[in-house]
């Protein structure tokens, strides 16, 4: 793999900071039907298969639901930076080339980072009354992971490109949908103090 190591460690710890059993199972998948060389062996197991695939499948149904995918990603907060940097120890542990420590690392920032981005647009998509908004916006990240990790066994460099430029929109998209619900907040607490709807405290 050589010089494309790194954008691989990036686009598959961006990818698992938004879904890690999604990343998991694809590059399981291709090691083990197509035995792609620069996927760990470890990734192609059957019980990591069928654990990877179980878990995908939980997601992919708490993911959508309001609020209860809030209380997912919290969960996840540790779990997806530390797939992410795991994914980046055992593909930089096989290649003498870098360390395996500073690809781990990328890795796991990489998947941090759009963690955050991620439970941030969700938390400003959950004030939504509706669940259209919510499946949509889960199903959109899905296809996202699962695309462009596919696409970074092949085109490394590609798929790096496409997950910095995800990273940025997303951040982008999250502090604009945050702050348009801190302010909605604000006008509802001033109109509702103007009308003396206030909550009052317990005599």
């Amino acid at each position: 793999m050589g010089t494309e190591l790194l954008p691989f460690v990036f686009t598959s710890g961006w990818a698992s900071g938004v879904n890690a059993y999604a990343v998991v199972l694809v590059l399981g998948l291709a090691e083990r039907f197509f035995s792609v060389t620069q996927i760990p062996a470890v990734l192609g197991r059957i019980d990591v298969l069928i654990a990877a695939g179980v878990l995908f499948v939980i997601e992919l149904v708490a993911d959508k639901i309001p609020f209860l995918d809030t209380a997912w990603d919290t969960v996840h907060t540790v779990i997806r930076p530390a797939v992410g940097a795991t994914i980046g120890y055992l593909v930089g542990h096989q290649t003498a080339g870098l360390d395996a420590a500073f690809t781990a690392a990328a890795g796991g920032v990489s998947a941090l980072a759009s963690h955050l981005v991620k439970a941030g647009l969700r938390v400003a998509v959950n004030t939504s009354p509706e669940p259209a908004s919510n499946i949509l916006v889960s199903s959109t990240e899905d296809v996202l992971a699962v695309g462009v990790t596919t696409l970074a066994i092949h085109h490394a460099y590609v798929a790096a490109g496409i997950a910095g430029v995800l990273l940025v929109i997303g951040a982008v998209v999250a502090v604009l949908a945050v702050r348009r619900v801190v302010g909605l907040k604000r006008r509802y607490d001033t109109w509702g103090a103007a009308h003396d709807l206030a909550p009052r405290d317990s005599p």
